[in-house]
């Protein structure tokens, strides 16, 4: 009778692990599934905010027509959207830039933070998010002492400047947007490491 007992006891506690085992094993799918679809659904958030930005880059033609109508009214809508085009060849950059720093304007394109247009003397400020792949300023600690950045206004100018100081500085510093000579054309751009908390500084001199 005890020897049936305890076989009863053993078969409902190997049932019961069975069952324990069985939950775990739903519970660690249905989470590997959501990291992998959570995982899917932010590439293709990226790869769409990506086609976005292709598309401004393309259309930038369109958008110079549109704001050289109104240049000399100022009353352009256009012409508080776009600031210009940036380039970088070496590490295969080529992105509108917004003229206004926000959130949502930072996931489709780099942003102007500070300064103002190219054939003025001053610091412009632009920056982007890295996103740790080759979108954006993902790949500005590529780049080397001498290397060429592009950028072009809205009148489609291009203006040329050379690498001459690559650096990080903590999240509190703002000393690469308000440190420079105030005879010379500077650019600074701006992203995150995100390996720590600081942020990568490129600067260059037209």
């Amino acid at each position: 009778m005890n020897q049936i007992l305890n076989t009863k006891i053993s078969n409902n506690r190997n049932k019961l692990k069975r069952n324990i085992f069985k939950l775990q094993l739903y519970i660690s799918i249905i989470a590997i599934s959501a990291i992998i679809i959570s995982k899917i659904l932010y590439i293709k958030d990226l790869k769409s905010k990506e086609i976005i930005s292709n598309s401004l880059s393309q259309n930038f033609n369109i958008y110079k027509l549109y704001q050289s109508r109104d240049l000399n009214t100022n009353t352009s809508n256009t012409n508080n959207i776009i600031f210009g085009i940036i380039e970088i060849p070496t590490i295969k950059i080529y992105y509108p830039i917004f003229a206004n720093i926000n959130e949502e304007n930072l996931k489709i394109a780099p942003c102007k933070l500070f300064g103002k247009t190219p054939s003025e003397n001053g610091n412009i400020c632009i920056a982007g998010h890295n996103y740790n792949n080759s979108m954006f300023f993902s790949n500005l600690f590529k780049l080397n002492i001498n290397d060429i950045i592009y950028l072009f206004d809205n009148k489609g100018t291009q203006y040329e400047y050379k690498i001459y100081d690559i650096y990080e500085v903590s999240e509190t510093d703002f000393s690469p947007i308000y440190n420079f000579e105030r005879k010379e054309k500077i650019l600074t751009l701006i992203t995150c490491n995100n390996n720590n908390s600081n942020r990568i500084i490129v600067r260059a001199k037209q």
